[in-house]
């Protein structure tokens, strides 16, 4: 799993990402407000790490614009205000849990566990691009109201990347949520599902949802939404 930790001193965050990294997740850094937003706005990331006094953009501004733009990502504060307004302020903003500094590595992993857990109830409901809806409960997908085949595979591939829209999806990140192995570097598994996927999805209708990002990963996106 990836995650964003925010956090303006270097020192933390480098025991943050340090932590982590052990843990199994892979792990991006941000130092500013603005640099964490363009970071969680551009990749699928499972869960924000956001301390709120962050310079040139602080968190609880970041928190509200990433909600605005259906970003739905879990995001975890971190703040050394621990008053009840701070801490309603912050739940208020968007964020789904409030860490007061300083804190032990063991509570913050266990809120990151339980953050994570979480997310499996709203995976559950259907999920809607455009005219491509997909159940994650029965499994069934469809688009202008037409019933589409897919394989298990294709199906978890498709459910991750519509549960990330607009957002960009790298090819090790479908390699540790969908195969949960390493692949070798010259492995193609991940093309050949992705041209599976197009075939079905894409290559019986006029509007393409499912785009490449040469040398990064791929991105479902209406047109509408692209620059």
């Amino acid at each position: 799993m990836r995650i964003l930790v925010v956090e303006d001193n270097h020192r933390l965050n480098s025991s943050l990402a340090s932590s982590l990294a052990h843990e199994g997740y892979s792990v991006d850094s941000a130092y500013d407000g603005q640099e964490g937003q363009d970071f969680a706005e551009m990749t699928a990331y499972d869960l924000i790490i956001l301390d709120i006094l962050l310079p040139g953009k602080d968190g609880l501004e970041v928190c509200r614009d990433l909600r605005r733009r259906r970003v739905h990502t879990p995001i975890l504060l971190l703040t050394a205000r621990d008053s009840v307004d701070d801490r309603v302020q912050g739940l208020d903003c968007g964020a789904d849990d409030y860490l007061v500094k300083p804190f032990a590595m063991r509570e913050l992993l266990a809120r990151l566990r339980a953050l994570l857990r979480r997310q499996q109830p709203y995976k559950t409901g259907r999920l809607t691009l455009e005219d491509l809806v997909i159940d994650p409960v029965t499994h069934s997908v469809e688009r202008e109201g037409q019933l589409i085949d897919l394989t298990p595979k294709e199906f978890a591939l498709l459910e991750y990347l519509m549960y990330h829209p607009n957002q960009v999806v790298t090819r090790e990140m479908i390699e540790q949520h969908i195969w949960n192995y390493d692949f070798e570097c010259e492995s193609n598994v991940i093309d050949v599902y992705v041209r599976r996927l197009r075939r079905k999805i894409d290559a019986p209708f006029a509007v393409k949802l499912l785009t490449t990002v040469r040398g990064v990963g791929y991105r479902l996106q209406p047109p509408s939404e692209r620059g």
